[in-house]
């Protein structure tokens, strides 16, 4: 077990680390909001007046994306609905809703699949390579599919530290518990031994619901961010996240 220390606020018997994806490892905050913006105007192209109301619940307003936003924390599947929830309200039947958001988000996924990939953060390779080899387990939790997820990872060449790689396909969304308590089942740990660190009040809640050993919040830049207000700490870059002692 390990003693993890950040800032004035330390966490002992910890055994594994989960992290969430977006805003925590990945910079991924233009290609969110290119995507978001890909998504309204599709939209706004057979439902005309949709795009700007669209945006606004995205979160998305000029060239900033809310980090409380739906798009910044929301699963792919809970943006549909909202997206389709503002078609309905125009006139048009649920179902029909449905199919146009739906088409929308696949076409915005396919133009975008060329996109530039967003970067890891700065420092994030190094800390995922101390907290490995200081013998912990560690995984990542995002709102995101588990296929890109999985992208992710091979792509940063992350294969040897990150044991887990969850996405939310179907069912339960953050801030629900079952994602945590079942991405510490697969990791093979309790609960009360693993931290969750990332950048939403959601990651928060859910890892305490579910019994977390702590909650590690972070705002790239600025940790005095109201939305992490709940997090045993918040932080401004993930290297103050800091190794104590193995035992």
């Amino acid at each position: 077990m390990v003693t993890i220390r950040c800032r004035d606020v330390t966490f002992p018997n910890i055994k594994a680390v989960i992290f969430d994806k977006d805003g925590t490892l990945e910079d991924s905050q233009e290609f969110l909001r290119n995507l978001g913006q890909k998504r309204s105007r599709l939209i706004d192209a057979q439902i005309p007046g949709v795009g700007e109301p669209l945006l606004m619940a995205f979160g998305i307003n000029g060239n900033t994306l809310d980090p409380t936003g739906l798009l910044a924390v929301g699963s792919n599947r809970e943006n549909e609905i909202a997206a389709a929830a503002y078609i309905a309200e125009t006139g048009r039947g649920w179902l029909e809703s449905l199919g146009i958001a739906h088409r929308a988000f696949d076409e915005a996924n396919r133009v975008l699949k060329t996109a530039a990939p967003s970067s890891l953060f700065v420092g994030c390779l190094e800390v995922l390579q101390v907290l490995s080899a200081a013998g912990l387990k560690l995984g990542i939790l995002s709102a995101a599919s588990t296929q890109q997820v999985q992208a992710f990872v091979e792509r940063h060449q992350l294969e040897k530290y990150v044991q887990l790689k969850m996405g939310v396909d179907t069912g339960p969304s953050k801030p629900d518990p079952v994602l945590f308590l079942q991405a510490c089942q697969k990791l093979g740990v309790e609960p009360s031994f693993t931290l969750m660190v990332g950048d939403s009040a959601g990651d928060i809640e859910m890892a305490r619901r579910a019994g977390a050993a702590g909650c590690i919040g972070i705002c790239w830049g600025l940790p005095q961010a109201a939305h992490l207000g709940a997090a045993d700490v918040a932080i401004a870059q993930l290297d103050e996240i800091q190794v104590l002692e193995k035992c």
